[in-house]
């Protein structure tokens, strides 16, 4: 009879893939991940890869490619998953620690010339991933996709002539090492960059720096704002810095919409940030204006209504004094009209049956008291014709409703 321990080891052998089939896999893993989340994009190299062939993989497979010419996106997928192969453990004992610093030395060196010239570099958002990780903040990029990251515009605080790294984190760096990395790094460089030193300190303070964390922080939560109710604690941390954000191209005329459902008190100051900055390289205010009349008849949609309304900010845009009076005249109008033709869908649909909510009902209560207080504070006059002929129809045509009722006598009476 054998032992036990030799049935054991015969049943708990398992031959693993061979080490060309892992690459492979892993290649087409950093070919097709851009899309996903850095984490999950981490998570499943981890799975692919054996713990104890992780680190020679990532030194033939994945450090290549940090100082290579490929897409941003790869690079900076490459750069997240050197960081997390040692997570949660600081960045300080990372072994790969070295040739991140260095690429972001390179890279950083790369920006600051572009900039020092009047342009702005490309790999911006390269530089400022590869800060973050160095920095051991590496985490707070694990929600977003490498393709986001590498398009997502920088307020100009966070471009690279700006990111420092505290002394603590790189002095420690042997020059043997730093010495290694740097011929690495420059031997892959096809173009003619000046030769890299190291950094010199730069003259951004203390103060400037934490600033540059909470703009960062207020960004996340502003892209969160798109698919979630804030918190109240959230929307103060978000309020005093939305002007600013405004001004990043972070936010597009598409992003609106859901952040006006979501959170339209943050959507007020926020839409306000876009109209009196306008960018006519965007055609801004434009594409936020144009979105405006297009949204449902909902209560955070009078809601931002009735603010803009009432807002008196001055604007830029030529032949308007302010917010409200540039909502007023190229907006309100349009608006009304698209909110009724909403109702009439709606209406339709469940008249046929293919609704079973009582949105048309809301909508016509929510619409009609909207317009009253739009006439008790005087932004609509009820005796033109161009200002109310159309709500006066259509209040008429839904007179059984009490609210609809009430506006329609008030437009009737006050033309006699």
């Amino acid at each position: 009879m054998q032992p036990p321990s030799s049935a054991v080891h015969t049943t708990a052998s398992t031959p693993s893939p061979p080490l060309d089939t892992i690459k492979a896999s892993v290649s087409h893993l950093l070919a097709r991940a851009f899309s996903l989340p850095c984490s999950t994009a981490a998570l499943a190299f981890a799975q692919l890869v054996q713990p104890t062939s992780r680190f020679q993989l990532a030194l033939d497979a994945l450090l290549p490619l940090l100082d290579s010419n490929t897409e941003l996106a790869q690079r900076i997928l490459v750069s997240f998953i050197l960081y997390s192969l040692y997570t949660p453990h600081p960045v300080t004992i990372n072994p790969f620690k070295s040739a991140l610093f260095v690429a972001y030395v390179r890279e950083r060196e790369k920006a600051v010339t572009i900039a020092n010239e009047g342009g702005v570099s490309p790999n911006e958002q390269f530089v400022w991933v590869l800060w973050k990780i160095l920095k051991g903040d590496g985490n707070d990029i694990g929600p977003y996709s490498p393709s986001t990251l590498s398009r997502c515009p920088l307020p100009p605080k966070l471009r690279a002539i700006n990111l420092v790294l505290d002394e603590h984190l790189y002095n420690d760096i042997d020059d043997s090492t730093y010495s290694y990395f740097q011929k690495r790094s420059a031997s892959s460089d096809t173009n003619d960059y000046a030769p890299m030193a190291r950094i010199t300190p730069s003259p951004i303070s203390f103060e400037e720096d934490r600033k540059n964390e909470r703009l960062v922080h207020a960004m996340k939560l502003l892209l969160a704002a798109r698919d979630r109710v804030l918190s109240l604690s959230e929307q103060r941390t978000l309020a005093p810095v939305l002007q600013e954000l405004a001004t990043t191209n972070i936010i597009t005329s598409l992003d609106l919409t859901p952040i006006i459902a979501h959170n339209p008190t943050i959507a007020h100051p926020l839409l306000v940030g876009l109209l009196v900055n306008p960018n006519p390289e965007n055609n801004n205010p434009r594409p936020f204006l144009d979105i405006l009349p297009f949204l449902p008849p909902t209560l955070p949609t009078f809601d931002l209504y009735g603010r803009l309304l009432r807002d008196q900010t001055r604007v830029t845009v030529q032949g308007y004094s302010t917010v409200a009076d540039l909502v007023l005249m190229e907006v309100l109008g349009r608006f009304v009209h698209e909110c009724i033709n909403w109702l009439d869908r709606a209406e339709r649909e469940e008249r046929e049956g293919n609704v079973s909510d009582d949105r048309f009902a809301k909508g016509v209560q929510n619409l009609c008291r909207f317009y009253h207080n739009l006439i008790k504070l005087s932004i609509v006059d009820p005796t033109s014709d161009a200002d109310s002929t159309e709500m006066a129809h259509f209040s008429l045509r839904n007179a059984k409703f009490e609210e609809a009722n009430m506006l329609y006598r008030v437009i009737a009476t006050s033309r006699f």
